[in-house]
């Protein structure tokens, strides 16, 4: 028995289009009686997959940028909008892959028991309040208020996201142990991972864009130019007429 053990690590941007990718079936084993290599291999390494999130660690406020910036940043510049405040974070996600191997020189076949441990969380989360609002004002307040909805999105969506790649790789991995010819069963089950597990985890993750789009709807765009008696309204028209 010989240990394997490999890092994957990938990123991506948190907000993105829903594209749902179906959990992975298990592989297929003989029908039929088992032999005494898969008897050996199937009772005697243990299975193990854990799914974690790291906890956040609050956020940064950044109160340097106009909001003519964050426009361009946010790429509404074609939509007749203006961005007050922006989030942004990115959901990133890390695979360590190891586990037993036993190999069979009758056969010329290996088994192995996949330990998968997988890590999910957003990068630290970077809050932009347009430097046209004071920190401490009823508009900055305002602003600050609607960016945290934000955050507070991307937090729940993290634990969702947690438990749907939990679920599903532990139904995919603790059945059985994979089998493969002699010396590329690691490499196989690396190849499982980033051609079907990253892209299923990357989805999941990027099923919290309807969430974020929501916050940001019509109506709370139309309360935030009426709150505080009309202060963020007028010192929109005050920097337009400015400029």
């Amino acid at each position: 028995m010989k240990p394997f053990c490999a890092a994957i690590v990938f990123g991506l941007s948190a907000v993105g289009g829903a594209v749902h990718a179906a959990t992975p079936a298990t592989a297929a084993t003989p029908a039929a009686a088992r032999t005494p290599f898969q008897i050996r291999c199937e009772d005697s390494i243990a299975k193990t997959v854990s799914v974690l999130s790291a906890k956040q660690n609050g956020y940064t406020i950044n109160n340097q940028l106009p909001y003519r910036a964050l426009t361009a940043k946010s790429g509404n510049m074609d939509n007749r909008m203006v961005t007050l405040g922006l989030t942004v974070t990115k959901g990133q996600y890390a695979v360590d892959l190891g586990g037993p191997v036993l190999q069979d020189a009758a056969s010329g076949y290996e088994c192995i028991a996949p330990r998968v441990d997988v890590k999910l969380n957003y990068s630290p989360v970077l809050i932009y309040v347009g430097n046209e609002f004071a920190p401490g004002t009823c508009g900055y307040n305002a602003i600050l208020e609607h960016e945290q909805r934000h955050l507070q999105a991307y937090m729940e969506n993290l634990a969702r996201v947690e438990k749907v790649v939990r679920e599903a790789l532990s139904k995919r991995f603790e059945a059985k142990p994979l089998y493969a010819p002699s010396g590329t069963a690691m490499s196989a089950l690396e190849h499982e991972i980033n051609g079907t597990w990253f892209p299923f985890i990357r989805d999941e993750f990027e099923k919290g864009r309807p969430k974020q789009a929501e916050i940001d709807s019509p109506e709370e765009y139309a309360r935030m130019g009426k709150v505080c008696d009309g202060e963020i309204a007028a010192i929109l028209l005050r920097r337009h007429k400015n400029n």
